[in-house]
């Protein structure tokens, strides 16, 4: 059983950085993925960023392409995120994913979730 529990959401002005953390927990198979959802305000969750264990794939949203990256070192997983704007606003949740990181986002599907961290950016 994983635990993930994120750290590092706050408020930002528009165009700020925020750094956002995830310990997790156990010991995950080499073949999951480490990834990052987020859920705005009446919006379904959607995915943001995913990076398999091994390291050989790492995929983003079309959103955060070029604003958004993902790391890991050794139980933990960051998102650093630049030029942020209002709509990414939401609730950001880490996840590990037991079918590892496909290039189509619609199919990551998480099984361990985090409890979520609050992210706001002001206009």
């Amino acid at each position: 059983q994983l635990q993930l529990v994120e750290s590092g959401g706050g408020l930002v002005q528009a165009g700020g950085s925020l750094r956002l953390s995830c310990v997790v927990s156990g010991k995950p198979p080499d073949y999951y993925a480490l990834g990052w959802f987020r859920q705005a305000p009446g919006k379904e969750r959607e995915a943001v960023s995913c990076q398999t264990l091994s390291g050989g794939s790492t995929n983003y949203a079309d959103s955060v392409k070029g604003r958004f990256t993902i790391s890991r070192d050794k139980n933990t997983v960051y998102l650093q995120m630049n030029l942020l704007k209002p709509e990414d606003t939401a609730i950001y949740y880490c996840a590990a994913l037991e079918a590892g990181c496909p290039r189509r986002v619609s199919l990551w599907k998480a099984n361990f979730w985090g409890q979520g961290t609050q992210v706001t950016v002001s206009s």
